[in-house]
């Protein structure tokens, strides 16, 4: 175990947690509420503030600010967190906020994440294990991001917006409404246009669990009744787990309604 090594020009504020191994680099900042989990490195110019949380082996690019306050009006100074996992990579001028009382008081980021230059986290975001968010695109408050998701550049993610498991998100879209596990989505207003194939097959997913999948789908675009009630059949009719896992997300608690195959 070693013990930190920080540039002489950095600002550690008296009260801040730094783990073994951790680097923190020239011009950084870390505010007094901060914990740095071990081998944690800030390279140039960092600023980490707030009542935040870094778990062990990330790495934060130069010019990214991490733990300030949401962009949100009604935030009012209230005590709010901001929780990241380990081994995240997040690159130049990324931005994750803090919290809302009116959302819970946690932003949370998982494990394993990529998250290029230029995108924003914004507050009461839960975002999942091994997620990529790549350059410019903005998550607004509130949405739920699970595991394995890749969302594309310069995409939107409205506020209070689900995307599902292992789904996958065209550069350029603006996502409005919750996005089903596995689900493909493209197009200027996004459009759910298929499943994320590529993504499970990579995954090593079997082949019948993807054939099934497909065929839940095209159940979810032609069948009778509501979007829910083609879900809810699905539900007695395939034993997919994948297929299961996709019905439980259509059945779920939403804030928002959901793209619908078109």
């Amino acid at each position: 175990m070693t013990q930190p090594l920080i540039h002489p020009s950095a600002i550690i504020e008296p009260g801040a947690h730094l783990g073994q191994g951790v680097r923190i680099g020239p011009f950084c900042v870390v505010g007094a509420q901060v914990a740095l989990g071990d081998r944690v490195t800030l390279k140039s110019h960092v600023v980490v503030s707030g009542d935040t949380h870094v778990g062990e082996d990330t790495t934060i690019f130069s010019f990214a600010v991490i733990g300030e306050i949401p962009q949100d009006l009604k935030y009012d100074g209230e005590h709010t967190q901001l929780r990241i996992g380990a081994r995240n990579r997040i690159r130049e001028h990324v931005t994750m906020n803090s919290g809302t009382l009116g959302g819970g008081g946690v932003t949370r980021v998982g494990d394993d994440g990529l998250f290029m230059a230029g995108c924003h986290i914004a507050h009461d975001a839960q975002v999942g294990d091994r997620v990529i968010v790549v350059n410019q695109t903005a998550v607004a408050g509130h949405c739920i991001i699970e595991d394995d998701v890749i969302i594309g550049g310069l995409c939107g993610i409205h506020q209070w917006v689900r995307i599902g498991k292992g789904a996958i998100i065209g550069a350029l879209t603006m996502v409005t409404n919750d996005v089903i596990p596995h689900g493909l989505v493209q197009g200027p207003r996004g459009v759910l246009d298929g499943l994320n194939l590529v993504g499970l097959k990579r995954k090593g997913v079997d082949r019948a669990d993807i054939t099934a999948l497909r065929a839940a789908f095209q159940a979810l675009k032609d069948g009778e009744g509501s979007f829910q009630d083609r879900a809810r059949r699905l539900k007695v009719e395939n034993d997919s787990p994948f297929v299961q896992e996709m019905v439980d997300f259509i059945l779920g608690q939403s804030d928002r309604s959901f793209l619908t195959p078109g």
